[in-house]
């Protein structure tokens, strides 16, 4: 299937399944993640401390896998990991409902963990497949609207499942992701043809492990996704700590944090293609810093106080903050990829999510246990810092260092230029 045939027809399908699978995650995501926390220190007893070390079993287990398995469906195909990733996710939620105790949670989120490791590089990749190189932006844009349009839905189920149990809203997200996996068994057809990896068969075999490790070969992109984790990190308090520290301030229950995410949510949905249509003239640089201006905004305002207008003005910042560089980021990463090795480049820009779902829960509740407004007053310069780095890093990229990065250069200038 070529890209430019499938656009004249109209919305290729598989893309459009793509967006429907984003649907599903973010449902899985906004009815699991703000409830979470409140579970495990309610219902399973752990410290606040420590609530983080389960985020991170969670995230720890796509780090592991992603080295291994993350271009997989380079070599198998799309919709076999498709299939797979979606079950096994959807499996892992639902069996939290059921497990008892910190070690059987943990074991269960490092599996869980290790079948969504290829879950979104993988969407992504079969969208990059279809569509035209100068529509990748509209297209990451739009599957950032799909999965907000699910965590509106996922919290608002999650609410309304907390009024019975908190443990209960595992077998709505768990339920969400094991349906989209049959509709992809169903109905999404292969992206990529095996003959088109079939050129590439000796040089996977010749260089092995390095394969799948394209950020320990690609300078550029290690330097861009280095920036992408410290950025990210700070931004993943704002999800990790909110619950907590709104409930501990007596400013929201459960009920009350579940439609505060699902109000970010819709704000995305409302607002992503606008954002998108009004940065496309402003440099990455320009988008980059607006961002972390938003995402310090933020946090001055929880710095400030924990009442309902700075936790409703937070969030609509932080929204606002990854509309701007959200589809910029694997945008600019697909570009750079050689189209033998989508799969692996987007899982390598996952490993830069993992580690932000990893260390950014670990790194804001270890903070809030110490004090309530430390993560916010900390996250200020961090923001800063990271949100000039990533501008330049991304401004950097454009620019090629070795004679065999020409095509990719070209190629990010051009998505790039698309986006601005």
């Amino acid at each position: 299937m070529t890209a430019s045939p499938s656009v004249r027809r109209g919305p290729p399908r598989p893309a459009l399944l793509g967006l429907f699978l984003f649907f599903c995650a973010g449902f899985a995501d906004g009815a699991l993640v703000p409830f979470f926390p409140l579970w495990a220190g309610s219902e399973a007893g752990i410290p606040v401390g420590a609530i983080g070390l389960l985020f991170g079993c969670y995230a720890g287990g796509e780090l592991l896998a992603a080295p291994l398995i993350g271009g997989i469906a380079d070599r198998i195909g799309r919709r076999p990991v498709l299939i797979l990733s979606s079950l096994g996710v959807g499996f892992g939620f639902t069996a939290l409902f059921f497990v008892h105790g910190v070690a059987a949670t943990a074991t269960v989120l490092v599996f869980t963990g290790i079948c969504e490791s290829v879950l979104h590089p993988t969407i992504l990749t079969a969208i990059a497949d279809v569509t035209e190189p100068s529509t990748h932006p509209r297209w990451f844009s739009m599957a950032r609207v799909s999965s907000s349009a699910g965590q509106i839905l996922g919290p608002a189920c999650g609410a309304l499942l907390a009024l019975i149990s908190l443990s209960s809203v595992f077998l709505a997200a768990g339920g969400m992701l094991v349906f989209g996996g049959v509709v992809m068994l169903a109905a999404f057809a292969e992206t990529i043809g095996r003959g088109e990896g079939a050129g590439d068969n000796g040089e996977e075999e010749e260089e092995g492990l390095s394969a799948l490790l394209p950020a320990f070969r690609d300078g550029r992109l290690a330097k861009l996704l280095a920036w992408v984790v410290l950025f990210e990190i700070s931004g993943n308090w704002i999800e990790a700590v909110i619950p907590l520290y709104a409930q501990d301030a007596g400013t929201l229950t459960p009920s009350g944090i579940g439609a505060l995410f699902a109000y970010a949510a819709a704000l995305t949905v409302g607002l992503q293609m606008l954002v998108s249509r009004f940065a496309e003239t402003r440099s990455a640089l320009w988008l980059a810093v607006g961002a972390g201006l938003s995402t310090m905004g933020a946090f001055a305002l929880l710095a400030a106080s924990a009442a309902m207008p700075s936790l409703i003005a937070a969030v609509s910042l932080c929204a606002v903050a990854q509309m701007l560089v959200g589809p910029l980021v694997p945008s600019a990463v697909n570009a750079l990829a050689p189209r033998s090795r989508r799969a692996s480049y987007m899982a390598a820009s996952s490993v830069a999510v993992d580690l932000k779902d990893s260390l950014g829960p670990s790194i804001g509740t270890a903070l809030y246990a110490l004090a309530p407004r430390l993560p916010w007053i900390a996250g200020i310069p961090l923001v800063a810092i990271a949100s000039l780095g990533l501008g330049a890093a991304i401004g950097g990229a454009r620019k090629p260092s070795e004679p065999e990065g020409e095509d990719a250069a070209q190629r990010l200038d051009s998505a790039v230029e698309n986006y601005r």
